[in-house]
């Protein structure tokens, strides 16, 4: 994307973590977005709450206590910037410590992204996805 709007090159280490997670969110809810439609033509308010019950802080923050023992310590460092950043807005329908996790991991996306390493986002993604949220809601089911 940046070669298509020749935009230059930057280290994702050079963004705030509140930018990190800002590109991150808009990433993360384009990955659920697409996972969704591609899982059959719906209707737009089902693919909108079903997509804003995967993208909310609290679901991030399920997926990031998943994705903590598989992460490089590189990863865990942008991670804890971006969880530790002091953010001038909060979640309506969240707690802090959710909130401040799901931040983490936005940032983390946004990393991964801008740095190009989008195999190992989709990974953690979906590691996110099967391991956490899905996970918690077959639970849940029974």
């Amino acid at each position: 994307m940046k070669e298509a709007f020749r935009l230059p090159a930057v280290e994702a280490e050079g963004y705030s973590p509140l930018a990190l997670a800002y590109i991150g969110d808009g990433v993360y809810e384009l990955i659920i977005r697409t996972i969704l439609v591609d899982q059959g033509n719906t209707k737009a308010g089902k693919l909108h709450k079903r997509a804003s019950t995967l993208v909310k802080a609290s679901a991030q923050s399920a997926m990031m206590e998943v994705l903590k023992p598989v992460l490089t310590d590189r990863e865990m460092a942008v991670y804890k910037r971006g969880r530790n950043a002091k953010s001038p807005t909060m979640a309506k329908n969240a707690t802090v410590a959710d909130y401040r996790r799901a931040t983490g991991f936005e940032a983390l996306v946004g990393w991964l992204y801008l740095d190009g390493q989008y195999k190992r986002m989709i990974d953690l993604v979906k590691i996110g996805l099967k391991e956490g949220i899905f996970k918690k809601e077959k639970e849940c089911d029974k």
